[in-house]
């Protein structure tokens, strides 16, 4: 008769992050211009990369243009696609971002997928990238 496998009574256990401190971040994304209908598309891939996504449409009308100003800062990397900006909202964004220190990335269109990708390159180690 076959004995079953049992782990030792001394087996290590894995290493749990100390309780003082935050869990990690995530890489938080900012993304400028686009419809409103396609904001979920883009949460939701960013999502299942291990990214935030923080959407806004560009529109730079009344209390609008207040909420892209207070976006740029909290993101780590941005990226405005200008082929459905206003000139405005596009230097605006590219004003807050140098400003703050935000890099940004200017796309004539975007998906949710090269979005995806153009974050993997951007955040890649220099030696992978080098590869």
């Amino acid at each position: 008769m076959a004995r079953p496998h049992l782990a030792p009574l001394h087996a290590p256990r894995p290493l749990a992050a100390p309780a003082h401190l935050p869990p990690p971040r995530r890489l938080r994304i900012g993304l400028i211009g686009g419809l409103h209908r396609s904001e979920g598309t883009f949460v939701r891939a960013a999502a299942q990369a291990g990214y935030e996504l923080e959407f806004h449409a560009g529109d730079m009308i009344g209390r609008r243009a207040q909420g892209l100003e207070s976006m740029i800062p909290r993101v780590d990397l941005l990226f405005i696609v200008t082929d459905v900006n206003s000139h405005n909202a596009v230097m605006v964004s590219r004003r807050i971002a140098t400003e703050h220190g935000i890099r940004y990335v200017l796309l004539r269109r975007c998906n949710p997928t090269r979005l995806i990708e153009l974050v993997h390159e951007m955040t890649a180690a220099p030696a992978a990238r080098a590869a």
